[in-house]
């Protein structure tokens, strides 16, 4: 039986973008999935975390950013927890896509980008923790049902 979860940890420092995307890797590998969807959901993580560590921490110390990705009836869950500043992506404000280019705003293009490939996310604090959960269907189901 193919396994079908992988749990693991990185340090709050960008040196740590090759081995999520190692990790990543890894875990499509292992349920077949081998195509644009791996791709997006890479830029997803890429994204979350790069901000998670520009943005959540305000001291030099060593945080550990959790990331638990699993695999279920066609459907990609990940849920990401670190104890960073409070912050819910999903009440970030959206981004003026319409407004010429010079005009436009830094940020808030990777969190918008992040609601349009994800299909469903949801976000909890718990005590000190951010903890962010997102799932992603495929429509091309690399397993059987699990």
């Amino acid at each position: 039986m193919v396994n079908t979860q992988i749990s693991f940890e990185l340090k709050n420092n960008l040196s740590e973008l090759d081995t999520l995307e190692e990790k990543l890797n890894q875990f499509c590998s292992r349920i077949g999935l081998v195509n644009r969807c791996l791709c997006e959901i890479n830029l997803v993580l890429e994204e979350l975390f790069t901000n998670t560590i520009s943005y959540g921490y305000d001291d030099e110390a060593e945080h550990w950013i959790t990331f638990k990705l699993s695999y279920q009836n066609g459907t990609i869950r990940v849920e990401i927890e670190d104890d960073g500043a409070p912050f819910n992506p999903i009440e970030a404000k959206e981004p003026d896509i319409e407004c010429a280019l010079e005009e436009r705003r830094i940020g808030g293009l990777g969190i918008h980008l992040t609601k349009k490939i994800m299909d469903e996310m949801v976000h909890r604090r718990i005590g000190d923790k951010n903890i962010l959960i997102l799932k992603k269907e495929l429509t091309d189901s690399p397993l059987k049902d699990t």
